[in-house]
């Protein structure tokens, strides 16, 4: 259990209560602080499984808390973006939906793998990941970072909605190739 790539996994769900605290800060501070939690995070995901899959060290654990540490990220970056009022309005509909695709596939992934299938991750969903998490990023440093030239906040608003346009097709293809394995 304690190998490195399980170590990383883990300190993702352990930042998630700091990743909170930096919304509730005064700003842009918390926002900065936000960003770079949440991009370290992001680096560890990445070192995880890389880590785990060249020193043979794949472990059950990790393969149970990797998806468990990214999804709970995921649900506290938005919850916190929306709570503080970054993402309102209509874009809160980009929010929900990806947040209701996170908890579809987990119950879809749950059930197949109790009868012992498993869905093997589409590089169209590796690409909503990615821009998922660069939304998510931008969304973290909304309070007065500018990026490119533009404020990571519109940034962050476009991507979410891109994010949430391919988290529709990929939800329904992993929802698709569940559905012949339950009838």
């Amino acid at each position: 259990m304690w190998t490195l790539p399980n170590i990383l996994t883990m300190s993702r769900i352990f930042v998630i209560p700091l990743l909170v605290a930096s919304f509730y800060m005064e700003q842009p501070l918390g926002s900065h602080i936000a960003f770079v939690l949440f991009a370290v995070a992001g680096i560890t995901d990445f070192f995880d499984g890389y880590l785990a899959r060249a020193t043979g060290s794949v472990s059950k654990i990790g393969m149970f808390l990797d998806p468990i540490a990214d999804k709970l990220m995921v649900g506290a970056i938005i919850v916190m973006v929306v709570a503080v009022g970054w993402v309102n309005s209509v874009h809160v509909v980009a929010a929900v939906i990806i947040m209701c695709r996170e908890l579809l596939v987990s119950g879809l992934r749950e059930f197949l793998a109790g009868i012992q299938v498993s869905v093997p991750v589409s590089m169209l969903a590796k690409w909503k990941t990615t821009v998922q998490m660069v939304a998510l990023g931008a969304l973290c440093w909304a309070k007065g970072a500018v990026v490119f030239g533009l404020p990571a906040l519109e940034i962050g608003i476009a991507l979410l909605w891109v994010a949430a346009v391919l988290t529709l097709y990929t939800g329904y293809d992993y929802l698709r190739a569940g559905l012949k394995h339950m009838v």
